[in-house]
């Protein structure tokens, strides 16, 4: 069974990682999503919230493909998560040439913690390449309308947030 890591901290999840996750499917047999803790970056939405929203966005997708995705919180260096979920691929997505000089230094990191272990870069679709979830809350946060970055149910949650 090939098993892939497609891992982010989804705060929040956008119609950009929907596309990543989709195509990821038919790479793998079981995608197991990584929600980051990471709380250096301060998130907006709650672990539990981040996991249920990017729950509720896979249940299409696995409705549709009938494959299998798995949401799992990590907060452990991604190899080790990786070796966790006993994934042979680490999935990326890249928007642009900035994500792939940073995600290049992470692929010989994690090349030399585990060479076992390959990353494969998807590029963003060209209608999703400018979403960024940063970008999406500042919209959100100052009022904007955020339907075409993310789906209902987020557009909801960022309201909720932002009063």
């Amino acid at each position: 069974m090939r098993i892939g890591l497609y891992p982010g901290t989804f705060d929040p999840v956008t119609l950009g990682h929907v596309d990543i996750i989709q195509r990821g499917m038919a790479l793998v047999d079981r995608l197991v999503i990584g929600v980051a803790i990471n709380r250096d970056k301060g998130p907006l939405f709650s672990l539990e919230e981040r996991v249920a929203m990017v729950e509720a966005e896979c249940a299409p997708i696995i409705a549709k493909t009938g494959g299998e995705i798995i949401v799992h919180p990590f907060e452990n260096l991604l190899i080790d998560c990786a070796r966790d979920v006993g994934a042979s691929i680490i999935l990326r997505g890249l928007r642009a040439v900035a994500d792939f000089e940073y995600e290049f230094q992470m692929v010989g990191m994690n090349r030399a913690l585990d060479a076992s272990i390959e990353t494969v870069f998807m590029m963003a679709d060209a209608r999703r390449q400018a979403i960024a979830s940063k970008l999406v809350k500042e919209i959100a946060r100052l009022g904007g309308d955020v339907s075409k970055f993310v789906t209902p149910p987020v557009v909801e949650a960022l309201k909720r947030k932002y009063g």
